[in-house]
């Protein structure tokens, strides 16, 4: 925990996301713990899930498997 007097980045658990910062790695998930779901797609990319990005997400889940996820991760 900081000790400084600077606000806090939303990082915390029970902090509010900031649609300017990137997604916190606990809420992004390779799948080696549980299948990948469209979410877990659509924030690899840096964005919030929307009901659009969700249905293209899991449309291309279902195209490309576990590969959807593989491009995307470094």
């Amino acid at each position: 925990m900081s000790t400084s007097d600077e606000p806090s980045r939303g990082t915390e658990r029970n902090e509010p996301l900031d649609e300017n910062r990137p997604t916190p790695d606990r809420l992004l998930h390779t799948g080696g713990e549980r299948p990948v779901d469209p979410e877990d797609l659509v924030r690899l990319t840096g964005r919030e899930p929307t009901p659009e990005r969700l249905e293209r997400a899991r449309r291309k889940l279902e195209e490309e498997g576990p590969a959807a996820v593989e491009r995307l991760l470094p």
